[in-house]
């Protein structure tokens, strides 16, 4: 490992990386690796838990291409020199800021979306002009695997590596000097990450996750509202970060919810010889889940299949903060629903737990839209609609308190492995003597004055 990060950090040295039609090089040469890859990278996560080619492509390769082009379309402007104004102070004087890259980055993926998860901030960091290793999760097995094969057989090591292996390889490599590091899974692992980055003061972004939220109001377009939501919950058997943990639906409405909820489940025919659905990632995710499904409350669904890890999309009616599922993020294909007769009420119980990673308001009350967006604390959301926030590079991507540090996607992705270098350059044809000794009321005075125009 240290080998690694030598050679890494030996080339960085070299100042090759700074070079911004490299960094196009590099970039280019991930995207042709990747499509002239694409079978066996679908192959791959099929055997790790049964992803089919079509949601393979659009939640996690088109995600990465679209990067790619995007930080090659823009990455002279984002890299360019900023020129800021000078105050009075430091006149005659001009002041600029040079994007310069961290050094050599340290990304740890995560196994939901094996793909997505771990080549976006990857493509970050050398958009960035950074040298990168790449950890992928160990649970699915082919896709850390194919990665590491692709990128380690077409990439010089010094610039772009894959290390594969478990707990024992990661905490190696978090032993060691990175000048950056950016993490992606759970609150847990994510706290241990950032203890062992504070060693080496390195700083990190980490892309958490909790319980998400989505509030449904009477006023809400319930066939679309309904639609939606089914399709980002169990988008990846509910494998996913970002999807709704629970929804907290108006009284009045809950009957109609819930029919509808159920109807539009059935439409959709979950199942993975339907290529819309997959299995869960492994064993113990799988008994964790099924604690979770209380009995007197299923609503729909609730079947589980142990040998071949599967759950069907599961409602819990008559939800409960107190209840099993909803004492942890659920990260699966369940769905509670709670209800509220009084929207502030609902945003203050949410408000009493962990702020969640994202948050999403189904209604037609823009008064209603304001209380969740300006009341509730949240990484990043979505009105009328689920998970496809992520879609967008303008926005920037990322968690607050428990659910991340930091942010990514598009320019705040390229920002994030970025440092922003401050220059003032000063001219020497003119020095005002104010500062200089000897002390005097007088010049003081002339200070004060100056200070008022800053």
């Amino acid at each position: 490992m240290q080998a690694f990060i030598k050679a890494q950090r030996d080339f960085f040295n070299t100042n090759t990386t700074k070079d911004l039609k490299f960094r196009i090089q590099q970039l280019n040469k991930l995207y042709y690796l990747l499509k002239d890859n694409e079978q066996l990278l679908f192959d791959a996560i099929y055997k790790d838990f049964k992803k089919s080619e079509f949601d393979t492509y659009i939640s996690e390769l088109a995600l990465v291409y679209h990067d790619i082009k995007d930080a090659k379309r823009n990455i002279y402007k984002w890299a360019r020199r900023e020129k800021v104004s000078t105050n009075l102070l430091n006149f005659p004087a001009k002041s600029y800021i040079i994007k310069e890259p961290l050094g050599v980055c340290l990304v740890i993926g995560a196994w939901n979306y094996p793909y997505q998860l771990s080549l976006a901030p990857a493509v970050a960091a050398l958009a960035a002009g950074n040298t990168v290793i790449l950890k992928p999760s160990e649970l699915p097995a082919e896709t850390s695997k194919v990665m590491a094969q692709l990128i380690n057989s077409s990439f010089d090591p010094a610039i772009f590596k894959v290390v594969e292996g478990g707990v024992e390889e990661t905490t190696e490599l978090l032993e060691l000097d990175f000048d950056k590091i950016f993490f992606t899974g759970s609150t847990k692992v994510g706290k241990i990450v950032y203890q062992a980055a504070a060693k080496n003061l390195t700083p990190v972004t980490l892309e958490l996750g909790g319980k998400s939220p989505a509030f449904v109001t009477k006023d809400c377009d319930l066939k679309m509202t309904v639609k939606r939501l089914v399709w980002a919950k169990f988008l990846n058997a509910g494998q996913t970060c970002i999807a709704p943990d629970y929804v907290m639906v108006a009284e009045s409405l809950e009957e109609e919810f819930l029919e509808a909820l159920k109807a539009e489940i059935e439409k959709e025919q979950f199942a993975i010889v339907n290529h819309n659905y997959v299995q869960i990632i492994n064993t113990d995710n799988f008994e964790r889940l099924e604690k979770m499904i209380e009995p007197s409350k299923v609503f729909y669904g609730g079947k589980t299949n142990a040998s071949e890890r599967t759950i069907e999309p599961t409602i819990l009616k008559n939800a409960a903060f107190e209840d099993a599922a909803m004492q942890e993020e659920i990260f699966g294909p369940i769905l509670p629903v709670l209800t509220y007769t009084n929207l502030d009420e609902a945003i203050s119980e949410v408000k009493n737990l962990p702020k969640p990673l994202s948050a999403y308001i189904f209604t037609s009350s823009a008064e209603n839209r304001e209380k969740v967006l300006q009341q509730l604390a949240f990484g990043g959301g979505a009105v009328n609609d689920a998970v496809m926030h992520i879609t967008n590079p303008k926005l920037p991507f990322g968690g607050v308190g428990n659910s991340g540090i930091g942010s990514y996607h598009g320019k705040t992705g390229f920002d994030c492995f970025t440092h922003q270098k401050s220059i003032l350059h000063k001219a020497t044809w003119l020095e005002l003597p104010l500062k200089y000794f000897p002390h005097s009321k007088s010049r003081l005075k002339w200070i004060k004055r100056t200070m008022k125009f800053q």
